[in-house]
């Protein structure tokens, strides 16, 4: 059985994955109980999280084992961090700042093909914008979860998510809206051909 590949990501609503020197905070400064929860949730399920080597690099800047230790990481990080975890890069070297990570090299729309054949659990990838986008084109992202903040960060946003993507035709699966403002949606894409 192949494993189901969920692209997650958080948005403003004009599409940016995150903002450059602005003064928003985690989450653009929106993060409620409901949407904590549900990220807790998420994190709470048994999965194996999938980053790109920038991805990781980030995430281990900012909640990696020698940063921050466990007793001082928020409960939704701290669940991420204690899942198992595969990093996709050709050029990461040495020990990695994570508990269960291995670093997968070569092709990575090959690795993530023969990861969902061989994975017994669910793969899920939050960010890894670039690396993501490939996996759509080939076929291999079975869902995209996308969170959307109400915000527009115009001025400040940066990585605009699908920038360079294939065409692809969207049927949602789920959605759900926390704490009165912000919406999670869940597609299947679908290549547009």
């Amino acid at each position: 059985m192949t494993a189901v590949y969920t692209f997650d990501i958080y948005s403003s609503l004009d599409g940016f994955a995150s903002y450059d020197d602005a003064d928003w905070g985690p989450y653009w400064g929106k993060q409620g109980p409901e949407f904590l929860d549900r990220r807790l949730a998420v994190y709470g399920e048994e999965q194996r999280m999938v980053f790109g080597a920038n991805t990781f690099r980030l995430l281990v800047e900012m909640v990696g084992l020698s940063t921050v230790p466990d007793e001082a990481l928020d409960p939704v990080n701290g669940r991420m961090r204690s899942l198992p975890t595969t990093v996709l890069s050709s050029t990461h070297e040495g020990p990695l700042d994570w508990p269960d990570a291995t670093v997968l090299g070569g092709d990575a729309v090959e690795a993530i093909a023969q990861l969902k054949e061989e994975s017994d659990v669910p793969l899920r990838s939050n960010g890894s914008l670039s690396l993501n986008r490939a996996l759509m084109a080939a076929g291999l992202v079975d869902q995209v979860q996308v969170t959307i903040f109400p915000v527009i960060a115009g001025q400040t946003g940066v990585e605009p998510i699908f920038q360079d993507a294939a065409d692809f035709d969207l049927e949602l699966i789920e959605s759900r809206t926390f704490d009165s403002r912000t919406q999670e949606l869940i597609y299947r894409p679908i290549l547009h051909v």
